[in-house]
């Protein structure tokens, strides 16, 4: 996929700074809440996602499994965004059973 831009900048996503949930968070701040999740998508569903160092999808790859359809807060963006990133396998981490 040609991307509207380098997943890694010139600086790289070193420390893991750069990668997953996090790069979708900084697309955000707190006042631009409540956020309607199609919005989103429409706004930066082309925009690259580095899930690991060999994996790279888009924001619409990992909204595809997005169940919500608005955000009333950060948390909630944070908790259905890491949702469908388990759901789809964008996760690279497993979450331990209670």
């Amino acid at each position: 996929m040609d991307w509207p831009h380098d997943p890694d900048g010139e600086e790289g996503s070193e420390g893991r700074r750069k990668y997953g949930q996090a790069i979708l968070a900084k697309k955000l701040d707190a006042d631009d809440f409540p956020v309607a999740a199609t919005a989103f998508r429409d706004e930066y569903g082309d925009h690259p996602i580095r899930i690991d160092e060999e994996t790279v999808v888009s924001v619409s790859d990992i909204f595809e499994h997005v169940e919500a359809d608005s955000f009333e807060t950060f948390p909630e963006f944070h908790t259905a965004v890491g949702d469908a990133m388990r759901e789809a396998g964008y996760w690279p981490l497993e979450r331990e059973s209670a």
